[in-house]
């Protein structure tokens, strides 16, 4: 139950991308739990009814509207079908991504590209379409799903980290230069969160053992601990926030030099 009226998303309609796994369906399922209708979108209409199902069961409406979000005529179905049923789009958030862990001298130009069309084509696509549909109202709130690798380097991972510093920097430009038409464009660096994405990478013993030395909190993130920042940047309590950057990572970018270091 929702205290403060600011946080509450009550008669709002949200487009998560990524919508049906992972951290993206963590969010849309937030989205509900705040009173929003929400359309989790996702390439497989298997997993998008059951996303919906679950938003349904939470007493909030939903969309069935699987899509690829590398295609752009299925990103303008979508956006289409959501005015036609509900009149506006109020909240956009990006949360499709891919990940692929290998050295940076044995990476193929399609696992590059394939990166990059996801991860930073496809959040370019869905913002400028549903910005589109934000200027015609006057208001949107769009919300990209970054990584705290937007800011530091990943280890044999540079283009994951190339695409999510790219997606933190379409943010920033998008949000000074659409405030004029009161949309607010914000990001959300997580850490370390175990997802379908990454389950494998994060849990290779070496790896796992030197994010947990760099994580003040001493583990991974909780799928349900993205839902807050999420609420917040898409409610009318961050009608004065754009362009930020917030990281929800267990102070893993605040670490210096550590104890016992």
């Amino acid at each position: 139950m929702f205290y403060y009226r600011g946080l509450s998303l009550e008669g709002k309609r949200a487009l998560v991308f990524g919508g049906t796994s992972g951290l993206g369906k963590s969010i849309a399922l937030g989205f509900a739990e705040a009173g929003a209708d929400v359309v989790p979108v996702g390439r497989r209409a298997e997993e998008v009814r059951k996303t919906a199902e679950e938003i349904r069961a939470l007493g909030t409406n939903a969309l069935e509207l699987p899509a690829d979000v590398t295609r752009r005529d299925e990103i303008q179905r979508v956006v289409e079908r959501v005015k036609a049923e509900w009149g506006r789009l109020d909240i956009l958030v990006n949360s499709a991504g891919i990940a692929k862990r290998i050295p940076s001298l044995e990476l193929e130009d399609e696992d590059w590209d394939r990166i990059m069309d996801i991860n930073l084509r496809g959040t370019w696509h869905t913002c400028q379409m549903v910005g589109r549909v934000m200027k015609e109202q006057r208001y949107g709130r769009i919300i990209n799903v970054v990584s705290i690798v937007a800011f530091l380097s990943a280890h044999e991972a540079t283009a994951y980290a190339a695409s999510k510093g790219a997606a933190a920097q379409v943010t920033r430009c998008l949000a000074a230069e659409w405030a004029k038409y009161h949309i607010t464009v914000n990001a959300i660096a997580p850490g370390v969160f175990e997802t379908p994405l990454n389950v494998n990478i994060v849990n290779e013993p070496g790896r796992k053992a030197s994010i947990m030395a760099h994580t003040p909190m001493r583990r991974f993130g909780n799928l349900e601990e993205i839902k807050g920042a999420a609420i917040f940047l898409a409610s009318d309590s961050a009608s004065y926030v754009t362009g930020a950057m917030i990281p929800v990572d267990g102070g893993f970018l605040a670490q210096g030099i550590g104890e016992g270091v």
